[in-house]
């Protein structure tokens, strides 16, 4: 499956402050009603500090 475009994941991860735990990162997603997808991209993601949206983003797409 592919994965969720960056922008489409950032939209869902406007209120989180970085760096951001996975936990912090799914957790805001869900806050935010992400459709599916996006949340299971997010659960794949290695765990870690991510400092910046573009770390998460480049997370799912290693990761998809």
């Amino acid at each position: 499956m592919a994965a969720p475009n960056p922008i489409q994941i950032q939209k869902y991860l406007s209120g989180i402050d970085y760096p951001a735990s996975k936990d912090d990162v799914v957790s805001t997603a869900e806050k935010e009603n992400a459709p599916d997808d996006v949340l299971e991209a997010l659960r794949a993601i290695p765990d870690g500090e991510y400092d910046a949206p573009t770390d998460v983003s480049k997370a799912v797409s290693d990761a998809s």
